[in-house]
């Protein structure tokens, strides 16, 4: 995620779809598209355009899931694919986040000791655990949706995507501060009204009904509790930072993308 100006200039005229689409994908991903306007309009557009950003990411991935299956190199090399593309669709940053704000949760620090590990440029012991946990659980539910169904596999890594950016939807929502006065926190803390986040959610939940509807009924029901699975472990650990660092800031956003992304893959493998 791109680190905006640290002090967002509020909005001379009310942002564009254009402007809402251009702050989504060009702060989440390494697309090249252009951001024109870093104002809270903006944020508030991109922030709810989020999700969009996530199923193109989520697309990506499946692809490249689906790829591998079609080379014959199995399930496994495809879960390993479907996981390194979101990577590198983000250049590493929300994994880079998820690292440092398990270091700044981990040391146990007051908030302003905890945020100062967090800018830090290394990665402590609790970040490098998290990391390779993460990594680990989001290839295994991978390879097993895979092993059962391309199609399932797919599914997983779309649902995944957008659950994943709905998680940032919901964390910029109003009421949720920012821990510090600049940065990517600050740009984009509070800036989503409820109902706008709620109305979000609620469309995330349908079209992973949708998608999961390819796969039967049972598979339905599966993508929308995988929506809604990811949606509360993200504000669960949303509220756990707000309580720790007195906000939220980039690092913590990412972290809560990787947490919805992986408990939305968890839920997608499980059952038969």
């Amino acid at each position: 995620m791109s680190t905006p100006p640290p002090s967002p200039a509020p909005a001379a005229s009310p942002a564009s779809l254009l402007d809402g689409l251009r702050f989504a994908f060009g702060t989440l991903t390494v697309l090249p598209v252009r951001v024109t306007r870093w104002d809270r309009a903006a944020a508030r557009g991109g922030m709810l355009a989020a999700p969009l950003a996530g199923l193109v990411v989520g697309g990506c991935a499946a692809g490249a899931g689906l790829a591998a299956l079609a080379l014959g190199t199995g399930p496994l090399l495809a879960a390993v694919a479907a996981t390194a593309v979101p990577a590198v669709l983000t250049r590493g940053l929300h994994l880079d986040g998820l690292a440092d704000t398990a270091d700044g949760l981990g040391s146990g620090r007051p908030a302003e000791d905890a945020l100062r590990i967090m800018k830090r440029s290394d990665i402590g012991p609790f970040g490098v655990v998290t990391l390779v946990l993460v990594l680990l659980a989001q290839t295994a539910a991978l390879e097993r949706a895979f092993d059962a169904s391309g199609a399932r596999g797919a599914v997983a890594a779309v649902v995944a995507g957008v659950a994943a950016r709905l998680a940032l939807t919901l964390a910029a929502r109003a009421g949720v501060p920012a821990a510090r006065p600049e940065g990517l926190g600050a740009a984009v803390a509070g800036v989503v009204p409820r109902s706008g986040a709620l109305a979000v959610a609620a469309a995330c939940g349908a079209l992973a009904a949708g998608g999961g509807a390819l796969l039967g009924g049972y598979g339905a029901v599966r993508a929308a509790v995988a929506v809604v699975a990811a949606a509360l472990a993200a504000d669960l650990l949303l509220r756990h930072c707000v309580r720790r660092f007195g906000g939220v800031t980039g690092d913590v956003f990412g972290g809560l993308a990787e947490t919805a992304a992986t408990t939305a893959l968890v839920v997608c493998c499980a059952g038969g």
